[in-house]
C-alpha cells in the first residue's frame, strides 16, 4: 500500500506519486480546464491569462514554472529539464505575438508537455532521485 509498481520502472513512493498528481492537475487546469463547447477543442487559464496585454505571458511561464521546479526536485536529468524550458520559453516568446500568439498559445500546451515528460522520466528511472525540498 502507498507504493505504485510501474512496468518499466520500479515502485514510486507516495511522495513522488503526491509530486505528479500535483503537477498533473496544475497541467489539466492551465491547459486543458474546460472544453469550448461544441468543438473538441480544450483550453486551460495559461490561454486566458495569456489574452492579457504585457503581463499575461509572463504570468503563464511563471505558473508553468511549478512543474519546472517539481521536476527539478525529482532529480530529472539536465537534457530533459532543458526541453521542458524550452516548452515554457516557445510558449512565452510567440504566445506574446498578438493574436496569431494567443492562438499558438492556446495549441502549444507546453504544460501538457512538461507534465508528460516528468512523468515519463521518474517512471523510467524507477521513481525520484531527487534533490529534497518540499
Amino acid at each position: 500500500m502507498g507504493v505504485s509498481s510501474v512496468s518499466t520502472g520500479g515502485p514510486l513512493d507516495d511522495n513522488t506519486q503526491a509530486r505528479l498528481r500535483r503537477v498533473r492537475r496544475l497541467s489539466h487546469l492551465l491547459d486543458d480546464w474546460f472544453r469550448i463547447p461544441g468543438t473538441p477543442y480544450r483550453l486551460g487559464l495559461d490561454g486566458l491569462i495569456g489574452l492579457l496585454p504585457g503581463v499575461g505571458d509572463v504570468l503563464g511561464a511563471f505558473l508553468s514554472a511549478y512543474i519546472l521546479l517539481e521536476a527539478r526536485q525529482l532529480g530529472v536529468s539536465k537534457p530533459i529539464l532543458l526541453r521542458m524550458v524550452g516548452n515554457i520559453a516557445i510558449e512565452t516568446l510567440v504566445g506574446a505575438i498578438p493574436l496569431l500568439g494567443d492562438v499558438f498559445d492556446m495549441a502549444w500546451k507546453a504544460n501538457r508537455k512538461n507534465a508528460d515528460l516528468l512523468d515519463a522520466y521518474v517512471r523510467s528511472s524507477g521513481g525520484a532521485r531527487g534533490h529534497g525540498g518540499v
